[in-house]
């Protein structure tokens, strides 16, 4: 339901944050290779590549008391800087969790490295921009 706000040059207290959930996301790239060994002979996927991908974060809350924001953007931006250089150039088959490197598995990989940083969690994305593929997980 959209929030009906009154005439903001008039009526400050309808642009007042608090008690209204937000939800803010920021995203930071990375470069990481992969291979499905579980695919038939002969499959393109079975064979060592690489992709660029996006790494989103999205947190959910009400504004923080004698703030006004949900999360300070340089915290989450630290919080996905310091996962995406756990996967930059990396085999991501090597790292613990990621043998079998989908999509899904990285968005759930991401999800627990990210969550002790960042408590209102609420959605990890991870996408391939060059192939127009992406992978939501909504927590």
């Amino acid at each position: 339901m959209a929030t009906e706000l009154a005439n903001t040059q008039t009526d400050r207290a309808a642009l007042s944050p608090e008690g209204r959930v937000f939800e803010i996301s920021k995203a930071v790239y990375f470069e990481a290779a992969h291979y499905m060994a579980g695919k038939p002979e002969g499959h393109p996927y079975r064979h060592m590549h690489g992709h660029s991908f996006r790494l989103e974060a999205t947190v959910a809350g009400v504004v923080k008391e004698g703030e006004q924001w949900v999360e300070d953007f340089s915290h989450l931006t630290a919080c996905l800087n310091a996962t995406a250089a756990k996967l930059d150039h990396r085999l991501l088959n090597e790292i613990e969790g990621l043998d079998v490197p989908t999509l899904e598995r990285i968005c759930l990989w991401a999800a627990a490295d990210l969550a002790a940083g960042l408590p209102g969690l609420k959605r990890v994305a991870v996408a391939r921009p060059s192939l127009n593929e992406r992978c939501e997980l909504v927590l």
